[in-house]
């Protein structure tokens, strides 16, 4: 069995000379064919003429020029309207002569330098062609006008194909330049949420290390500490750096992730209170992944701007959406000094999954974060 798609790939792939070549084989087979003689394009009322050796070169120059329609279309079109004068001067009327036509769209489709140029010195060659015709003919001059105008309708819709060609090209360059910003975006949510979270607990770390070189078996669990925050940032950034390999797969928080979140932070120093309801659902997709991104980038500014506050994290998973709040006592956890670029990515995550994000002082209780992201499941 022909496997067609197989096929027309492998033409695709052909030279584009090649794949028109064709084309121009078929308009001289054609002309040679008995029936068909004498009974093509005629303009000007040149009486016939019976096939010579010319007649063979002239339908061979109007046919063969049309493999190259695409890559050199000036070239195709200039040779392909010789032979066409030729043609009609000498009243061989050959079916070649239709290749004009096709030699005119291609000019205006694939024609790159010199258009107007181009169509001013073809429409005086038409003059031309049409003075000589008048001498020997019999055709009246509405009959020279009226195939101009098909000439000119021919140019008009190679020009037609070029513009929508370039507008489809326009199109695609902008959404490659869309993708491509929001892939940028996004590399840049992820690189914000791993770094800032792990660097800024190795910090905290660190920077309480140099106060218990006095209790070594305290100075070696904090050390501990700071060793297994930075080999979970080398794994979080080789993941991604991943994402950036076709064919990844969606990453999805591990079993327990939301804990170890929070036993880094207390072991950063950061009390912490964790509170989780209900059972994740098999299917929440990337909710599950917002929601640990949320309590990630809050506890990494608690620690950063509440250091030693009191935390606290709640999370309730549900049938239809995943609820979490983190809490800190103070007076805030973001100071005039940041970036903001964390909320804002988080507020964003939750928006596209058309749930609701929310960052602030709460009533009394500091700086509160919340966030209601849907996990696409029916009720």
């Amino acid at each position: 069995m022909i496997d067609h798609r197989a096929a027309l790939a492998r033409w695709r792939r052909l030279d584009v000379m090649v794949r028109d070549l064709p084309l121009g084989l078929l308009f001289l087979a054609t002309s040679f064919l008995p029936v068909l003689q004498s009974h093509g394009t005629q303009v000007g009322g040149v009486p016939e003429r019976p096939f010579d050796a010319l007649a063979v070169v002239v339908i061979a120059v109007e046919s063969l020029p049309l493999a190259v329609r695409r890559r050199w279309p000036a070239v195709c079109l200039t040779l392909v309207a010789i032979g066409f004068a030729v043609d009609q001067l000498r009243g061989y009327h050959t079916v070649a002569g239709t290749a004009l036509g096709f030699a005119l769209v291609s000019a205006g489709a694939h024609l790159d330098r010199r258009r107007g140029r181009t169509a001013v010195l073809f429409s005086a060659a038409y003059v031309a062609l049409a003075i000589a015709l008048a001498r020997f003919g019999s055709e009246p001059p509405s009959e020279f006008v009226t195939f101009f105008l098909l000439l000119v309708f021919a140019w008009g819709i190679g020009a037609w194909l070029r513009t929508t060609r370039a507008a489809e090209a326009g199109h695609r360059r902008r959404v490659a330049e869309n993708t491509r910003a929001t892939e940028r975006a996004a590399i840049a949510r992820e690189l914000h949420d791993v770094v800032t979270h792990h660097v800024t607990a190795m910090v905290v770390q660190a920077e309480a290390a140099r106060y218990l070189t006095a209790a070594p078996d305290r100075l070696e669990a904090t050390l501990t500490a700071i060793t297994d925050t930075g080999r979970r940032a080398i794994t979080d950034l080789r993941h991604l750096l991943d994402l950036l390999n076709p064919g990844h797969e969606t990453r999805t928080p591990s079993p327990g992730g939301l804990r170890a979140l929070v036993e880094q932070a207390r072991q950063a120093g950061q009390p912490v209170e964790f509170t989780e309801e209900g059972t994740p659902a098999e299917s929440a997709g990337s909710a599950d992944l917002v929601a640990y991104r949320v309590v990630q980038e809050a506890l990494t500014n608690a620690l950063k701007h509440a250091r030693g506050s009191r935390t606290a994290v709640e999370v309730h998973h549900g049938d239809r959406e995943i609820a979490v709040e983190v809490s800190t006592a103070g007076s805030g956890s973001t100071s005039p000094g940041g970036s903001g670029r964390g909320l804002a990515g988080l507020r964003e995550r939750v928006g596209v999954l058309g749930g609701d994000f929310s960052a602030g002082d709460g009533d009394g209780t500091g700086f509160v974060v919340r966030a209601r992201i849907p996990t696409g499941n029916p009720s």
